[in-house]
């Protein structure tokens, strides 16, 4: 089982650093308004990533597959929460920066990071799909183990975006830089709500 762990590890490794929802939210996130948000929104995912695991471990993943309206339902769900971000990537990049100072809590981001993936089609398709070919016995065990494998790799991925997008943040606090990159990360939500509508439809 260890060949296979470190199969899947290396998976894992090489589909999260393929660009999509969650990593294209948090660059973002973390370039607008700095690594302390956007690492509270990398804890929502890990906690999404979780939470999807264990109910592709429960079986719920299949249920889920099984009726077509439940699908489509989680998966237009995803694509117009990810226009809403889009739409308040560009709203946001027109106010004042002094009216975005945090309100002395993270967790709105930490609640964001966990609705992204929750409604993001393409993880609980992961689990379903792909995790189950690497298991070497289909025990509730090694569910369980591999589950938590991806998680870890998936989040090592999402912090090391935040702290690289959390960089390029103070090129971005002139009036003039801020709008220009708002039109930019609302047209890069954008792609990504048509990329997960296309890449996600049955």
């Amino acid at each position: 089982m260890i060949a296979a762990l470190f199969s899947f590890a290396i998976a894992s490794l090489l589909i999260e650093l393929t660009p999509g929802p969650n990593m294209t939210y948090l660059a973002v996130l973390a370039a607008a308004r700095g690594r302390v948000p956007g690492l509270a929104a990398v804890g929502g995912v890990a906690l999404g990533l979780t939470l999807l695991g264990a109910l592709a471990v429960l079986g719920l993943g299949a249920l889920v597959l099984e009726h077509p309206w439940l699908y489509q339902s989680l998966r237009w769900a995803g694509v117009a929460y990810l226009l809403y971000l889009a739409w308040e990537a560009w709203s946001d990049s027109r106010k004042p920066i002094d009216a975005l100072s945090p309100d002395g809590s993270n967790w709105r981001y930490f609640r964001r990071g966990l609705m992204t993936n929750l409604l993001n089609p393409k993880a609980a398709l992961f689990y379903i799909t792909v995790m189950p070919s690497f298991f070497t016995a289909a025990t509730m065990r090694e569910a369980i183990l591999f589950s938590a494998v991806y998680v870890v790799v998936a989040t090592g991925i999402h912090a090391g975006v935040v702290l690289l997008a959390g960089s390029v943040r103070p090129l971005l606090t002139a009036p003039q830089r801020r709008r220009a990159m708002g039109w930019i990360f609302a047209l890069l939500l954008l792609g990504i709500a048509v990329w997960v509508a296309m890449a996600s439809a049955r």
